[in-house]
């Protein structure tokens, strides 16, 4: 997946074709908090040849809306995978609430969905008023017809940088509301009349948990975490900077000891990514990127089912 700044071959070149795609897999494209839903959403329209092995995967995935009837597991890699018995968190919690309801997207693993219960009760106790919860997973997972190139096997969780207000929302605040940019105008630093200690340790409290794999944040809110963990930096090495991610935190837990076929990332690096690992992201080629050169590469090839692992043929067409 290629970003907004950055080509994919600008990547691979400057990590190399392993970590470019574990980074490439974070980042959240078009889907991003700021896009509203729809109060009316329409069913997608039957396809007219849904056994054509052309077909595109998201076109395939994004047609099912309840989880398949199976054991829970996830099947492949974050972004080359699916979900079989999927649960949906429910939209509405003591703690949390679920936003964009219009995009189904709020079913994942059961212990994703167990984890972010569990993170919305935390985060009540450390001063974060309740989770806005954004784009976990589509019903079945698989590839998604807008936004990420990830979350697709019920292992990843985009949370609102936003505390959940006072009151249940309602559907066109939920559809229409925006998260809060918590970064400043000169992408340098977090924003401080947005950002409070509270932002430090809801993040701090999701990364502390074993389950978690990796964080990812804009790399203003690293530098932020960096400045305001105190003596205890053990919890910063799971949190990545990347770019976007300035409304919202996206946290991604290991594969689960249900699922023999997911394919998990390798260990984040030692250190804390603190300090000089940072300085990169705030350079100016970075804050100031130059223009894609025109023409534009082609746009990658649709993923296919056969791109797929094979037991996701297995989910997707199970009743």
């Amino acid at each position: 997946m290629t970003t907004k700044n950055e080509p994919r071959w600008a990547i691979r070149k400057r990590f190399g074709s392993s970590a470019a795609l574990a980074l490439a897999i974070a980042a959240a494209s078009t889907a991003s908090a700021q896009q509203i839903g729809s109060l009316n959403p329409r069913p997608l329209p039957p396809l007219a040849h849904p056994d054509d092995p052309k077909t595109p995967a998201r076109e395939l995935f994004a047609r099912k809306t309840s989880g398949a009837p199976m054991a829970a597991r996830t099947i492949g890699f974050y972004s080359k995978g699916c979900l079989a018995g999927g649960e949906a968190l429910p939209i509405n919690g003591r703690t949390w609430q679920v936003m964009r309801l219009s995009r189904n997207r709020n079913w994942g693993h059961p212990k994703m969905i167990a984890f972010l219960e569990r993170l919305a009760d935390k985060g009540m106790k450390v001063g974060w008023r309740g989770l806005l919860v954004g784009d976990v997973s589509q019903p079945r997972g698989g590839p998604m017809l807008t936004g990420h190139a990830s979350h697709q096997v019920g292992l990843d969780a985009d949370i609102w940088l936003t505390p959940m207000p006072d009151h249940e929302l309602t559907r066109q605040e939920r559809e229409e509301m925006s998260a809060t940019m918590v970064v400043a105008p000169d992408r340098k630093d977090v924003d401080p009349n947005v950002w409070t200690p509270a932002h430090t340790a809801l993040i701090k409290a999701a990364a502390q948990e074993p389950e978690v794999d990796r964080i990812f944040v804009n790399a203003a809110i690293k530098k932020a975490l960096c400045r305001e963990a105190g003596n205890d930096h053990a919890w910063l090495s799971k949190v990545r900077p990347y770019w976007q991610h300035d409304y919202h935190f996206h946290v991604r837990i290991k594969c689960p000891s249900d699922s023999p076929e997911c394919k998990g990332q390798p260990p984040v690096p030692a250190g804390d990514g603190c300090g000089k690992d940072l300085d990169w992201w705030f350079t100016d080629a970075v804050l100031h990127p130059t223009p894609a050169p025109t023409p534009t590469p082609p746009r990658p090839r649709p993923i296919t089912m056969k791109d797929l692992p094979p037991a996701c043929r297995q989910v997707l067409l199970a009743q």
